[in-house]
């Protein structure tokens, strides 16, 4: 998990008891950075659910906010593919590049040119970078890394990707989306609903039970559904 803010909490101070207090505050930190490292992301207070639903003619799908260069993304990544395969339902991607992270948005933007030659394509490039994320290391290797995709696909990569900024301009619109949403950190998943007599979208929090959400999600929607033809 990658966080995108991180929040302090202000520390009163004064002459005599400075000292005294900074050990204390110190444990205190270290002990939160450790909970940070191992406990599980808090949930998502969400502002505007707009984007949280399937695709048109899908009951359920999986929506995601990626960063290409976040270690925790590229761990979620092969249960979210299994999960979609499994269940054929849509896996909607959308990027979040962190800005501390100095290749994630040119890889964004790789990915989006890939998808103009098509969506798979584009996909495949997305899912290749995570599984050899610790390989690239700076801009330059992601360049090279690239390029040797380009050219295992028959592909000629252009010197300048996206001259007019169309691409970066679309992964920029995503990342203002999921401002919108409320979105604090990398990965973050969600089931997501329609026409549910259920929850419209939730949450995937603890990734061990995506496929108990997924089942709980089909199974909502296909009661609503056959409630819905029943009563025409």
């Amino acid at each position: 998990m990658h966080q995108l803010f991180a929040r302090f909490v202000p520390v009163r101070r004064n002459r005599a008891g400075l000292l005294g207090l900074l050990p204390a505050a110190l444990l205190l930190a270290a002990a939160a950075a450790a909970h940070a490292q191992f406990a599980p992301p808090p949930s998502t207070q969400v502002h505007d659910p707009s984007a949280l639903r399937p695709p048109a003619g899908a009951r359920v799908a999986i929506v995601e906010f990626e960063d290409m260069e976040c270690p925790d993304c590229a761990n979620a990544n092969p249960l979210l593919k299994e999960a979609a395969a499994k269940y054929n339902i849509p896996w909607v991607r959308h990027d979040f590049p962190l800005a501390f992270h100095s290749w994630s948005m040119q890889a964004a933007v790789n990915a989006r040119w890939f998808d103009t030659k098509s969506k798979k394509l584009g996909d495949d490039y997305r899912d290749l970078v995570f599984a050899n994320q610790p390989s690239i290391v700076d801009p330059n290797g992601l360049r090279q890394f690239t390029e040797k995709f380009a050219q295992s696909h028959g592909i000629a990569l252009p010197f300048a990707i996206d001259p007019q900024g169309k691409l970066a301009a679309e992964v920029k619109a995503d990342y203002a989306l999921g401002q919108r949403i409320g979105i604090e950190h990398t990965p973050t998943i969600w089931v997501v609903t329609a026409n549910s007599k259920g929850a419209p979208f939730i949450e995937v929090v603890d990734r061990s039970k995506l496929f108990q959400l997924i089942d709980q999600a089909l199974a909502d929607t296909r009661s609503a559904a056959s409630a819905k033809t029943a009563h025409r």
